[in-house]
């Protein structure tokens, strides 16, 4: 059974969702989206999805900068291993996909990178959102690229806006 909540943020709602084991997504609501397949799915707060809730309402008003929730994604062993490299960057910073690429030790693997980082069911407890270009503009998320720049105005990262790329 997972437990999944819709939470209004400053940055819009976000669907929270845990299961027995962790949280296993954390995405930006739009109403549209369905719920995935494969599990039983029950509208409702939990203590994990409670816990989620108020760390996020910790890191938007700039009080925190990790999280600690337990997690579990569904994912592959390669996906899982991308994702717990993107907890590694620290808050404020960004890398690219090939410095993504050699953290794991594979600089071949770039695209899988890439799309390890799309598939990526927990926004900003795993930050993908700190993956950029290798010139430093955003690129793809799936919160869209105005919500990104705006968590990486909230951290204080850098990036390039792709205004200044012309």
């Amino acid at each position: 059974m997972i437990n999944y909540e819709i939470h209004t943020t400053p940055f819009g709602e976000m669907r929270i969702a845990a299961g027995e084991r962790g949280l296993v997504a954390l995405s930006f609501h739009r109403g549209e989206r369905p719920l995935p397949t494969g599990a039983d799915w029950q509208r409702g707060a939990s203590p994990l999805t409670d816990e989620a809730a108020r760390q996020l309402a910790e890191y938007f008003a700039g009080e925190r900068r990790e999280f600690d929730l337990p997690l579990a994604p569904p994912g592959t062993d390669f996906q899982r291993r991308v994702w717990d490299a993107l907890r590694q960057i620290p808050y404020g910073e960004t890398r690219s996909y090939r410095q993504q690429a050699e953290a794991l030790g594979n600089l071949k693997a770039i695209r899988a990178v890439a799309r390890a980082n799309g598939a990526n069911p927990i926004a900003i407890v795993v930050p993908c959102h700190r993956v950029i270009g290798a010139d430093g503009s955003l690129t793809g998320y799936a919160g869209g690229l105005e919500m990104k720049a705006r968590l990486l105005t909230l951290e204080g990262a850098r990036f390039i806006q792709q205004a200044e790329l012309l």
